[in-house]
């Protein structure tokens, strides 16, 4: 599997973003959007305005994970404005078919996210419809926060599930990435690591990203 780092611009310096994409253009693969709407989540961040400009502005494709209540009425949009991959909440969509359906018709890869208590077997049905999971590390709605270890198990599980069924889905990991917890996660078969502090807290984001991918590789095989 193809080791993939999305560093999370949750992270960056919110003046500056086209620079901070600028940034890690070279060495990372996506460059990860958490749009919060202190609903779903307690805080709020970026909307669909900033993800239509940050996609002129930005090299690399974007990667937008919705953190939001009714992404059926809102995920589409995302995907028209050029993200290249959109993500909802299992927890959050009332016709979670119909919507990965539309952000595939759009033009943009459909992933579902999973809570650390979310039953990852009661959404194995979805995968013919889905190009990424998503199994957050962390609880949603805040950067920063220490890896949950009890996740593991259940990346572990995602990706029997994915290789058995033979689909064509990535396995990403979202929350505490860093140098102290990617092998964990690689080893545990995760293919897709979003990285907020991790890169933007460092000296140097894009020797950070290939410092992380070069540990996930190595955890990998």
């Amino acid at each position: 599997m193809a080791i993939q780092i999305s560093p999370s611009i949750l992270s960056a310096d919110f003046a500056h973003l086209a620079d901070e994409a600028a940034a890690v253009a070279n060495s990372a693969d996506w460059l990860h959007v958490d749009v919060m709407d202190n609903h779903f989540v307690p805080n709020l961040t970026l909307g669909l305005p900033i993800v239509e400009s940050l996609r002129k502005a930005a090299s690399l494709p974007l990667d937008c994970h919705l953190m939001i209540e009714d992404p059926d009425r809102w995920a589409p949009a995302y995907a028209e404005a050029g993200a290249g991959s959109v993500t909802i909440h299992a927890e959050a969509a009332n016709a979670p078919v119909r919507t990965l359906r539309e952000i595939r018709r759009q033009g943009a890869r459909a992933g579902v996210a999973l809570n650390p208590a979310t039953s990852l077997e009661s959404y194995a049905d979805l995968l013919p419809e889905l190009d990424m999971m998503l199994l957050m590390t962390v609880e949603p709605g805040f950067g920063g926060q220490k890896f949950i270890d009890l996740v593991l198990p259940k990346i572990e599980r995602a990706r029997k599930l994915i290789d058995g069924a033979g689909a064509q889905v990535w396995l990403q990991v979202d929350g505490g990435v860093s140098a102290e917890t990617i092998e964990r996660a690689a080893a545990a078969g995760a293919d897709v690591f979003v990285a907020g502090s991790a890169v933007y807290g460092a000296d140097d984001p894009a020797a950070a990203v290939d410092a992380l991918r070069a540990q996930a590789v190595k955890a990998s095989t």
